[in-house]
């Protein structure tokens, strides 16, 4: 893997796809990278992103052992932003507008607003800024899926959810860890080491998460976004997507990546 170091002082972003949809669009601005979506309305889809694979080829290189440093912070107080917003590595599962669905694999820092609702992991709110891996792809979480029919209904009595969804959570390889919501107003450094058996997600050199379960092997795609989306995804077999209003404009800023190999 090439390593990757980007401070945004060129004014062409050679390394990088960028995907501008509906009110999104990708500026280099003072040596940053904005990633803003203006004022809109829940009608379309919007997006600003960057990401190191090509969208429909989907031809990822990121793999273990690697760590990625980014410094980021949003325009718009966190309490205010809408949609999602993020950076990581993922595997491209879907995008609004195209045909075909990959069980999703992520290790990423990730926002999302009050609409949203991905509780995944017990405890764990379904909103809001998080350091999060899953894993659909580990035979674990396929061998349980016949047993869906049964277990999502079980699963609106509390006493069984909470017997039960331990067993789904691992399967799935979730492992979450809640950020403060504010870290997000100024500029932080994000770091996520990701090795074979092991990621930590750290904040200015702060451990919030060390997941050691479940973790993807296979290579992935970098992604940093923003977007109008919201996501409904529970234990309880509630699914629902859909996009949300955008009342100002909202932008994530990058200051620096840095991508090596461990």
């Amino acid at each position: 893997m090439e390593e990757i170091h980007e401070r945004f002082d060129s004014t062409v972003l050679e390394r990088w796809n960028v995907t501008e949809a509906g009110r999104g669009a990708v500026v280099r601005r003072n040596g940053e990278l904005h990633l803003t979506v203006e004022r809109s309305d829940n009608s379309q889809y919007s997006d600003a992103q960057i990401s190191d694979y090509d969208i429909e080829k989907r031809n990822f290189s990121m793999k273990p052992p690697l760590r990625m440093t980014i410094r980021a912070y949003s325009t718009v107080p966190a309490n205010q932003l809408q949609g999602t917003a993020g950076f990581g590595f993922w595997n491209h599962p879907f995008m609004p507008g195209q045909r075909g669905l990959r069980l999703p694999q992520a290790l990423w820092f990730f926002f999302s607003s009050e609409q949203s609702n991905m509780a995944l992991a017990q405890d764990v709110p379904g909103c809001g800024w998080k350091a999060a891996t899953f894993n659909a792809r580990r035979w674990q979480f396929l061998s349980l899926l016949p047993t869906a029919p049964v277990a999502i209904p079980l699963m609106h009595i509390r006493p069984m959810y909470n017997a039960l969804w331990p067993v789904g959570q691992r399967a799935l390889g979730v492992s979450e860890s809640r950020l403060p919501l504010d870290l997000l107003d100024s500029i932080h450094t994000y770091t996520l080491e990701w090795l074979p058996e092991k990621a930590t997600f750290k904040v200015d050199d702060v451990p919030f998460l060390v997941a050691e379960e479940g973790l993807p092997v296979d290579p992935l795609g970098f992604i940093v976004w923003m977007d109008n989306q919201y996501a409904v995804v529970t234990p309880r077999g509630q699914f629902r997507f859909g996009y949300v209003d955008i009342p100002q404009v909202q932008a994530l800023v990058i200051s620096e990546i840095k991508i090596e190999t461990l």
